[in-house]
């Protein structure tokens, strides 16, 4: 889940968008996209237009018995309806954006600040408090839900150990953790669970009847999710207070009435709060952000609320576009955060005019790219990797674990066959090559050892 908010400021997306799209042509996109897709993900979408709502299921290899009572974990889109609880509260006049986060938790509980200057809602909600993306100390080894242990005291334990490298409103970096102190403030404030919460004051208003953090309406069924390399992936769990950073699940149609939440065409006594979520808070590094929304510029001057979502085994991603009456919903069964998410397709489906990445299939890699990969590379993190060619495939082993063979794609990429993840060869300027490695919302540049490091490519 971590790194979901889609950085896609420098892109300038034009007013035209799809007009009047049918299921028919909504299917042939996403066939256009995913059709023979290496990850073998399914996605559900919708684009919601002023004339009409299109929805399409699409698997790119096996079909799976989905429909429109099959709910999706949506990860980090769960952000901006925990953005819209934070609005309804400031509209009863209980909680300010500037009021500091600890005047939400309870007596006794730490906040870390930086030169006297404290962490507040607004800093959280822009992704600017400071605060880590996911703590150190909460890492956990090989696949699984990296959140289930996290209880209330270990995460008042980690907030208070935690030290702020710089003023909260310096930087952005999107933060997991920050989000999470905000849904457990928000609950604790108001003495109900995150999920209570939701659904009493966001759910129900808009008709979303079949979306839920931990317990199921009747016949909604969890899709069973899967790692990008196809293999069947976990469930995420979240402790009840704390499902606000990325616990929800919800049906393609229940995601067709928030967006419609969104756009204000779906009228309720929440619809003021969801506006207060759409308005500029703060433009810094790259990034325009809204409450939990990212907010890019379009050629009309108007602008696009997006967020993308990625947990385990599953991805989503939803735009709005309030100037226009349009937006777009892709959920998927298969995390597809290493090879990109659902930038592209959520925005091309917007406005046609942004291009459409072709599927990524398994091919042959060149030898003589095999042969230059091989070698032993450090990462920033401090792991040592060796790539040697084994045959004509090339394998990765990380320091005292297993050696795992890799797989080729037609995007230029190499995946590891065993777990999700993926290598980006990177040729250098000297005609060498080094790579960059993507794994559990991270990205890391690798250098040869013995050479100088190089600096971290990112992971929020």
């Amino acid at each position: 889940m971590r790194k979901h908010l889609l950085s896609l400021a420098v892109i300038a997306i034009s007013a035209t968008s799809a007009l009047a799209m049918t299921d028919g042509e909504l299917h042939a996109v996403l066939e256009k996209r995913f059709k023979d897709d290496r990850t073998g993900a399914c996605v559900a979408a919708a684009v919601i237009e002023k004339a009409r709502t299109s929805k399409a299921y699409v698997c790119a290899k096996d079909e799976r018995p989905y429909d429109e009572h099959t709910a999706f974990e949506i990860g980090s889109v769960s952000k901006p309806m925990t953005a819209a609880l934070l609005a309804e509260l400031i509209a009863r006049g209980e909680i300010s954006l500037d009021d500091p986060v600890i005047k939400l938790l309870p007596q006794g509980a730490t906040v870390p600040t930086f030169n006297g200057q404290r962490i507040t809602i607004r800093h959280i909600v822009t992704h600017t408090s400071g605060l880590p993306s996911f703590p150190p100390q909460w890492q956990t080894t090989g696949a699984g839900n990296p959140y289930g242990r996290i209880t209330e005291r270990r995460l008042l334990t980690t907030l208070a150990a935690t030290r702020l490298m710089r003023p909260p409103g310096a930087r952005w970096e999107y933060s997991n953790f920050a989000m999470m102190v905000l849904s457990y403030a928000l609950s604790r404030h108001t003495g109900k669970d995150f999920e209570t919460l939701l659904r009493e004051r966001l759910l129900a208003p808009l008709g979303m009847n079949e979306t839920y953090v931990a317990t199921p309406p009747p016949r909604v069924h969890l899709a069973q999710g899967h790692y990008g390399n196809g293999s069947r992936a976990e469930p995420w769990s979240f402790q009840p207070e704390m499902g606000g950073v990325g616990g929800v699940r919800s049906t393609l149609p229940d995601m067709v009435r928030f967006v419609e939440g969104q756009l204000g065409t779906r009228a309720s006594a929440i619809t003021p709060a969801l506006a207060r979520t759409q308005e500029k808070l703060v433009s810094i590094g790259g990034q325009t952000m809204a409450m939990c929304w990212s907010l890019l510029p379009m050629q009309n001057g108007q602008t696009a609320l997006t967020h993308a979502g990625n947990t385990g085994g599953f991805s989503s991603f939803v735009a709005v576009d309030p100037a226009a009456g349009s937006g777009v919903v892709l959920l998927s069964d298969t995390s597809l955060f290493s090879v990109g998410s659902f930038g592209s397709l959520g925005l091309h489906l917007l406005d046609p005019t942004v291009a459409l990445e072709p599927p990524r299939r398994t091919v042959a890699a060149d030898p003589k790219l095999i042969d230059a990969l091989a070698g032993s590379y450090h990462l920033p993190i401090g792991i040592g990797m060796t790539l040697r060619r084994k045959g004509d495939a090339l394998t990765v082993q990380a320091e005292a674990q297993p050696e795992f063979v890799m797989g080729y794609d037609s995007a230029g990429d190499f995946y590891p066959l065993a777990f999700d993840a993926l290598l980006k060869p990177r040729r250098r300027d000297d005609g060498s090559y080094a790579f960059i490695w993507i794994q559990g919302g991270a990205a890391f540049e690798a250098w040869r050892s013995k050479e100088a490091p190089a600096k971290a490519a990112g992971g929020k």
